[in-house]
């Protein structure tokens, strides 16, 4: 059994390691995490002697097979949650968020199958983010940024790089959504905005709104 502060941890390391494939530094988990480095380095040691993660000096944090299908876990409940409210609650997909991270720290696995069950085992979240199996298995699927795209490319708007509230308000006020068709017209050399057609709309974007843009081309 672990707190809700170590799963955090545990969540947030295993983020960090989707980014990269050297060890984690603990300014890299305090930055994360918001946190004091002396903090972390306390939180290591605890995961530590619980068989979860490998710490060494000068190389970092690096999760064990049980870390890594424990962080999915807590990863998995999350984004089922998420799901949960979305289809089943109505909420909002820039409101889910918060309210998830505190059911993720549900203990009863039975309550999680039958959660995933319930859903007809939904394979991404509201945000387009892959959900973990019971086993810790993602399902990946190959996609790129909005920003990395030119002229004439199309493609289909599967996820965003940034789920903050306030990001996600404004692409519901542009009408921009998962699943939609995004074909590109235009690039700016200036500045790399990008004009765009969605659902037979031209609109002009930023490049910071085009690189939080997930797109999986044809």
């Amino acid at each position: 059994m672990f707190t809700h502060s170590e799963e955090n941890y545990l969540k947030a390391i295993y983020h960090l390691g989707q980014l990269s494939n050297e060890g984690i530094s603990t300014n890299a988990i305090a930055k994360r995490l918001d946190t004091k480095a002396s903090s972390v380095t306390d939180m290591i040691k605890k995961l530590s002697a619980k068989k979860v993660l490998e710490y060494k000096k000068y190389q970092g944090v690096n999760l064990t097979d049980l870390g890594k299908k424990t962080a999915a876990n807590i990863i998995r409940k999350h984004r089922l949650w998420e799901v949960f409210l979305v289809e089943k609650l109505k909420f909002s997909w820039d409101e889910v968020h918060d309210v998830a991270e505190q059911l993720e720290h549900i203990k009863s696995s039975k309550l999680i199958d039958e959660l995933d069950a319930f859903l007809e085992f939904p394979k991404r979240d509201p945000h387009g983010d892959p959900i973990p199996d019971k086993e810790g298995n993602l399902h990946q699927i190959k996609k790129r940024l909005l920003s990395s795209m030119q002229p004439g490319e199309a493609g289909i708007c599967v996820g965003v790089k940034d789920s903050s509230a306030a990001f996600l308000q404004f692409l519901d006020k542009q009408k921009i959504a998962l699943g939609k068709s995004v074909e590109v017209l235009s690039k700016e050399v200036f500045d790399d905005s990008l004009t765009i057609k969605i659902d037979e709309k031209e609109l002009s974007i930023s490049n910071k709104i085009a690189n939080n843009l997930y797109i999986q081309t044809k």
